[in-house]
């Protein structure tokens, strides 16, 4: 298992949501802002297996491109979205049982 932690433009963020969610991506969202990547970013984190974890880059690469085309975005910019792949190996979900 994996954790992938996608820090993205807030000008993706909208569309990449909805896009992943339909390809039956879960996902946690974080607003997010600093001086990381600077204000107008949103941290996505999803729990993948790791045979998963190309697929996953690919569908938020191919979101963002699909932005850019229906928006048609005027400035070009470096980067998209910036993402880091952490081992997720100990997580365990926490299950709740009656203690009594």
């Amino acid at each position: 298992m994996k954790l992938l932690v996608c820090i993205i433009e807030d000008f993706y963020a909208d569309h990449v949501e909805k896009e992943l969610r339909d390809q039956g991506y879960r996902m946690t969202e974080l607003s997010s802002s600093g001086g990381f990547l600077k204000k107008g970013s949103t941290t996505f984190l999803f729990g993948v297996h790791e045979t998963d974890v190309e697929q996953l880059q690919q569908s938020l690469k191919d979101a963002c491109l699909e932005v850019e085309k229906r928006k048609q975005r005027k400035d070009k910019k470096t980067h998209r979205f910036t993402s880091f792949l952490l081992p997720a190996a100990n997580a365990t979900p926490l299950l709740l049982q009656d203690q009594l």
